[in-house]
C-alpha cells in the first residue's frame, strides 16, 4: 500500500510488474500400464529408476512384458514414469473349454487317495501336498503349501490339517480328497506336487488376493490381530511376523517387543525387511501395534480381531523366545493369490478378455486400470507394452486425447509386412487411424534383447518400452520440436530386429504410418520414422509427424497451467495486454531456443488477445479469448542430393 506522506524527502514503493513466468511442463514422464505380481493396484505409482521400480513391483517376471519394457525404457533415457499394475481382481466363473483342476493321485494299500484343486487353472500346479504323521496313532497331517519350485521345505504352508483318517472331512479354501473304495492305508508321508492345472481361456479361477495370517494372543481363539498383505500377490506368502524382546537396557519391565517383518526367500533363508519398536505387550496400549504398522510399514497392515488385551506375546528371557529371523508360530501370511497373468497378446482380436477389462480403457474415471492416470497431476507418453488390438487402441487414443498425452503403439508380433501396407493393425479390421490418432504413433518390427530370466537368452520385446527411452532422451538433448529418430535414435540393451528391412520395404511403410525401426551397419539399429497414426500420405492432416503434434500438446498444457492467474481478473485491456505479455515471453524463450520455423519472431509465433476477438458478448460472459499461432519446424523426412553434370566447359 502507499506510504503515508508525512515529511519532506523521497518515498520509495514497489509496484507489481504484472508479469506471471510460464514455466514449460515435462515433456517425457512415462506411463506404463500391465499386469506384475506385487505393488499397488489402486493408484498410478511414480517411479525414477529401474532400482525403484523393481522394489515397488518385483521386476522382471518371465510372464509379463511390463517390466522388461520398464526396463528398456530406463535403459534408453526415460527418467520418470508412471505404473499401472493390472490384476485379475473379481472371480472369473463359467466354463471352457481347456480348463482342468491341478490333482494328485496317492497309490495305498487296496486303493488311491485323491487330492484335487477345488477350481480350475493352472495357480493350482504352484501347491503341493505334504503327508507327515498325525498327532494321533493311525492318523495322518495333510499340510497345503504354496510350492512354486516343487519344494513344500522352502516355502510357507498355507492349510494344515491334523489327525485324518481315510474317512475324514475337512474345510479346505485349496484341495479336496477323495478316496477310492477299497483303501485301507492312508497315504504314505512325503511331499506330492499338484500337477495338471489349465488356464484354458481364463475362466473358472479365483481373484488374485492379499496374503494374511491372524496370530492370536496367548490363550485366545477369538482375540488377536490379522496381518494383511499391502497388495494381492503371492508374494506375500513369503512375508512373516516375528517378535523379540527388547534388551533389558531398552526395557528394564520387559513388558515391551520389537516386532519384525521378515521375508522368506525361494531358498529358505530369512531377513528382516522392517523393524517396530516399543510394542507393548500389556493390556495398557495393545492398540500401538495397528497404529505404528498402518501408518509405517511398507509391506503389511493390521486389524484388530475380537478386542485383545495384550500385543502378542508376553516379554520373556531372550533364551526362552526364537531368534529374531524366526517367525512366530503361525505367523507366516498365506493365501496370497496372483490371479490369472493378464496378458494383452492373448486376448480375443475383438478387444474383449481379461486383459482389456482391466484395463477398462473406456470404463469409469478415476478407479480402476488406465483411468488410475486421471488422479496424476500429469503424464506424457502412455505404453501398453504388447497391446495391438484396434479396439482397446481406439480407446487408448481418445484417452490420451483427452490428457493431452501420446500414445506409443506397438505393432502385433509376427505381423506380416504385407499386412501392415493394407492396414496398419495387420489382421485386425478395427481402426485405428480415426479421430485421434494424432496422439499416437505406431511401431514396428518387434526387438530382440537378452533375457536376464534366462541366462542372457535372446527373445523378442515389443518396441514401446525402447522408443518412449529414446522420446525422453531426444527431449532432454534436443527438445519436443526434434523428432525422436534418425541416426542419433540408436537403441540400447538389444541384440537385433524381428525383421531387417529393405529401403523398398520401409517406404511402402512409411507413407501408411508405420514408423520402422532399421538396421544399419555404421549405426546400428534405429529408430527410423517420426509420423503419428495420422501421417498417412493420403489423410493429408496437420498433424503428420510426431514433433509437432507433441509440440502443440506440449504448448498446450504450459499455457494450460501457466495462464490460471487469468481466472477472475478483471477482464479489460489491462488483462489482455498482460496476457500478451506472459504468452509472448514464454513463445519467446522457445523461438531462442530453436522450437520454431521462422528467422524472426513475427515469422515465428503470434498471440492475439485484445478487444478484437474479445468483443463485448464475450466479455459478458466471462469468457477471455487469448489466441496463438506458431510455425512448426518440420522433419527433414526426405534429403534430396540433386547432382548435375557439367556440360561443355572450356579448359584454359
Amino acid at each position: 500500500m502507499p506510504p503515508t506522506f508525512t515529511y519532506p524527502g523521497v518515498y520509495i514503493e514497489e509496484l507489481p510488474s504484472g508479469v506471471h513466468t510460464i514455466t514449460g511442463v515435462a515433456t517425457s514422464i512415462g506411463a506404463f500400464v500391465g499386469w506384475a505380481d506385487q505393488g499397488p493396484t489402486d493408484e498410478a505409482v511414480l517411479v525414477q529408476s529401474w532400482t525403484d521400480f523393481a522394489n515397488q513391483f518385483g521386476g522382471l517376471d518371465s510372464r509379463s512384458l511390463l517390466g522388461y519394457a520398464v526396463n528398456q525404457f530406463f535403459g534408453n533415457g526415460g527418467q520418470q514414469t508412471y505404473i499401472v499394475r493390472l490384476a485379475q481382481m473379481t472371480a472369473v466363473t463359467g466354463t471352457a473349454a481347456g480348463t482342468a483342476e491341478g490333482s494328485v493321485l496317492i497309490n495305498v494299500a487296496g486303493g488311491t487317495v485323491t487330492f484335487t484343486a477345488k477350481t480350475p487353472g493352472a495357480w493350482s500346479n504352484s501347491f503341493g501336498i505334504l503327508i507327515s504323521n498325525g498327532t494321533s496313532a493311525g492318523t495322518f497331517k495333510v499340510t497345503v503349501a504354496y510350492a512354486p519350485s516343487g519344494s513344500a521345505l522352502v516355502n510357507p504352508t498355507t492349510e494344515i490339517f491334523d489327525d485324518l483318517n481315510l474317512t475324514s472331512t475337512f474345510s479346505s479354501q485349496y484341495i479336496t480328497m477323495a478316496v477310492s473304495v477299497g483303501a485301507t492305508a492312508i497315504p504314505a508321508n512325503g511331499f506330492y506336487q499338484l500337477i495338471g492345472g489349465l488356464d484354458g481361456n481364463g475362466v473358472g479361477v479365483p481373484p488374485a488376493t492379499a496374503a494374511a495370517v491372524t496370530v492370536f494372543q496367548p490363550g485366545s481363539t477369538t482375540n488377536g490381530f490379522t496381518f494383511t498383505a499391502q497388495n494381492v500377490g503371492a508374494w506375500g506368502n513369503l512375508v512373516a511376523i516375528s517378535a523379540t524382546p527388547q534388551s533389558a537396557a531398552m526395557d528394564p519391565t520387559g513388558t515391551r517387543l520389537t516386532i519384525n517383518v521378515l521375508s522368506i526367500s525361494s531358498t529358505g533363508s530369512v531377513s528382516v525387511l522392517e523393524s517396530f519398536n516399543n510394542v507393548c505387550v500389556l493390556a495398557t496400549d495393545p492398540s500401538y501395534l495397528l497404529t505404528v504398522l498402518n501408518s509405517d510399514s511398507n509391506y503389511v497392515s493390521v486389524t484388530l480381531v475380537g478386542n485383545p488385551t495384550q500385543a502378542l506375546n508376553q516379554a520373556a528371557p531372550t533364551a526362552e523366545l526364537p531368534p529374531a529371523t524366526t517367525p512366530l508360530d503361525g505367523a507366516i501370511l498365506f493365501g496370497g493369490y496372483d490371479g490369472v497373468v493378464l496378458d494383452p497378446t492373448q486376448d480375443t482380436t475383438t478387444g474383449g478378455g481379461l486383459f482389456a477389462a482391466a484395463l477398462n480403457s473406456s470404463g469409469s474415471a478415476g478407479n480402476t486400470g488406465v483411468h488410475l492416470l486421471d488422479r496424476v497431476d500429469i503424464f506424457n507418453l502412455l505404453c501398453v507394452p504388447g497391446e495391438s488390438e484396434s479396439v482397446v487402441i481406439g480407446n487408448l487414443q481418445a484417452y490420451c486425447y483427452n490428457n493431452r498425452a501420446f500414445y506409443i503403439v506397438d505393432a502385433p508380433q509376427n505381423v506380416k509386412i504385407a499386412s501392415l501396407i493394407t492396414a496398419p493393425q495387420g489382421s485386425d479390421s478395427g481402426n485405428i487411424t480415426g479421430q485421434y490418432s494424432m496422439n499416437s504413433a505406431y511401431y514396428f518390427p518387434w526387438i530382440q534383447a537378452p533375457d536376464p530370466l534366462a541366462v542372457g537368452r535372446a527373445r523378442y520385446f515389443p518396441p514401446c518400452g525402447f522408443v518412449a527411452g529414446i522420446y525422453a532422451a531426444t527431449d532432454a538433448s534436443r527438445g519436443v520440436w526434434k523428432a525422436p529418430a534418425g541416426i542419433d535414435a540408436s537403441l540400447t540393451g538389444e541384440s537385433g530386429l524381428e525383421y531387417v528391412l529393405t529401403d523398398l520395404e520401409n517406404g511402402s511403410l512409411n507413407i501408411v504410418a508405420v514408423n520402422c525401426l532399421r538396421q544399419f551397419n555404421v549405426y546400428g539399429d534405429v529408430v527410423w520414422g517420426a509420423r503419428t497414426l495420422q501421417g498417412n500420405d493420403q489423410a493429408g492432416s496437420q498433424w503428420k509427424y510426431v514433433p509437432i503434434r507433441r509440440l502443440a500438446l506440449f504448448l498446450e498444457s504450459s499455457l494450460y497451467e501457466g495462464t490460471q492467474w487469468v481466472v477472475f481478473e478483471p477482464n479489460d485491456e489491462t488483462l489482455w495486454g498482460q496476457t500478451r505479455l506472459n504468452v509472448g515471453a514464454f513463445l519467446q524463450g522457445l523461438f531462442l531456443q530453436g522450437a520454431f520455423q521462422g528467422t524472426t519472431p513475427q515469422q515465428a509465433y503470434f498471440v492475439k488477445c485484445d478487444g478484437e476477438n474479445n468483443p463485448q458478448s464475450s466479455i459478458d460472459q466471462g469468457i477471455v479469448n487469448i489466441l496463438v499461432g506458431f510455425a512448426p519446424l518440420y522433419p527433414a523426412e526426405f534429403v534430396v542430393i540433386q547432382i548435375q553434370q557439367m556440360a561443355g566447359q572450356l579448359q584454359t
